[in-house]
C-alpha cells in the first residue's frame, strides 16, 4: 500500500486520472475482502471441521457407548432368558417329578385299597366257610344225636315191649293174687301188694319204685322217697292207723286209715300220686311200703 502511494506521487501533478485510482482501490478492497472472506471461510471451515470432528468423535463415543449398552443389555437379556429357560426347565422337571410322584402315590393307594378289599373279601369268605362248616358239623351232630335218640327210643320201645310182655307174664302167673283198689283220694291205684311175696312181684313188674318202711310211734319222722312219714297212732285190734306225712314243706294227717288201703298224696312235679300201703299194724308200729311213680310229669 505504501509502495503504491509513492508510485502515485512520482507522476506529474498536471496529470489527472481520478477514475483509475478508485478502480484499483475498489479492486484491492475486493481482493482484501475476498482474502478476508477466504480467511474467515478457512477459519470457519477449520472450526467446522474441528466441530465436525468433535461431533464425529462424540457421536462415535456415543455409538460405542450405545453399542456397549446394547451389548450389556443383550448379555443381560441373554442371561435373563437363560435364567428364565432354566427356571422353566426346572419348573417343568419339578412338575414332571411331582406328577410321577403323585401317580406312584395314587397307584400305591389304589393297590393298598385293592389289597385291603381283597383281604376283607377273603376273610369274609373264610368266615362264611367256617360258619357253613360249623353249621354242617352241628347238623351232622344233630343228625347223629337224633339217630342215637331214635336208636335209644327203639331200644326203650323194645325194652318197654319186653317189660310189657314180662309184666303180662307175671300178671298171667299172679293175676289172682294182685288187685287194684281205689285210694283214699278217689283215684284208682296201681296193683296192691298185701304181703312180701306180692311186693316182690310188684318190684318184678317195675311199674313203680317200691320202698319198704317200718314206722314206730314216738319216733322221729322217717324220710322215704322224698317225703317224711311219722306214725301218730296204731290200732291193731281194728287194723287202723294214723300217719303224719310231710311233703313239699306241708304236713298232712292221714287219719284212721286201714291196712292194704292206698293212702294217696300228690307231690310237686308229679302227675301220678304217691301211694302209702300199710300191710301190718302192731302196737305202736306199722310196716308197709311206699310206691313212687317212675314218671314225674307235671299234673294238669
Amino acid at each position: 500500500m505504501t509502495m503504491q502511494s509513492g508510485m502515485f506521487d512520482d507522476k506529474p501533478a498536471t496529470e489527472k486520472s481520478p477514475r483509475p485510482a478508485r478502480g484499483y482501490m475498489f479492486g484491492y478492497g475486493a481482493i482484501a475482502l475476498a482474502l478476508v472472506a477466504i480467511v474467515v471461510l478457512f477459519v470457519n471451515n477449520h472450526q467446522l471441521s474441528a466441530s465436525l470432528a468433535q461431533q464425529k468423535d462424540a457421536t462415535a463415543a456415543q455409538l460405542a457407548k450405545m453399542n456397549d449398552l446394547i451389548a450389556q443389555n443383550s448379555q443381560a437379556d441373554s442371561q435373563r432368558l437363560e435364567s428364565i429357560a432354566r427356571d422353566a426347565h426346572d419348573t417343568a422337571l419339578t412338575a414332571e417329578q411331582q406328577a410321577k410322584l403323585d401317580v406312584r402315590r395314587a397307584n400305591a393307594s389304589l393297590a393298598a385299597k385293592i389289597a385291603q378289599e381283597t383281604k376283607a373279601e377273603q376273610l369274609a369268605q373264610q368266615q362264611a366257610q367256617q360258619q357253613l362248616t360249623g353249621q354242617l358239623d352241628e347238623l351232622k351232630q344233630a343228625t347223629n344225636t337224633a339217630n342215637s335218640k331214635i336208636e335209644q327210643i327203639s331200644g326203650d320201645v323194645t325194652g318197654v315191649r319186653g317189660d310189657i310182655l314180662s309184666a303180662q307174664s307175671v300178671l298171667d302167673q299172679h293175676g289172682n293174687e294182685l288187685k287194684r283198689v281205689t285210694g283214699d283220694m278217689g283215684v284208682m291205684s296201681g296193683l296192691i301188694a298185701t304181703n312180701g311175696k306180692e311186693l316182690a312181684q310188684l318190684k318184678e313188674l317195675g311199674d313203680r319204685n317200691y320202698l319198704e318202711f317200718d314206722l314206730k310211734k314216738n319216733s322221729a319222722a322217717q324220710k322215704i322217697g322224698g317225703i317224711q312219714l311219722q306214725l301218730a297212732k296204731a290200732d291193731p285190734k281194728r287194723n287202723r292207723f294214723t300217719l303224719d306225712v310231710l311233703a313239699d314243706d306241708k304236713r298232712v294227717e292221714k287219719r284212721d286209715r286201714t291196712i292194704n288201703e292206698p293212702v294217696q298224696l300228690y307231690v310237686a312235679g308229679g302227675r301220678q300220686p304217691y301211694e302209702i300201703v300199710v300191710n301190718n299194724v302192731k302196737k305202736d308200729e306199722v310196716t308197709g311200703y311206699l310206691a313212687v311213680p317212675k314218671v314225674t310229669t307235671a299234673q294238669r
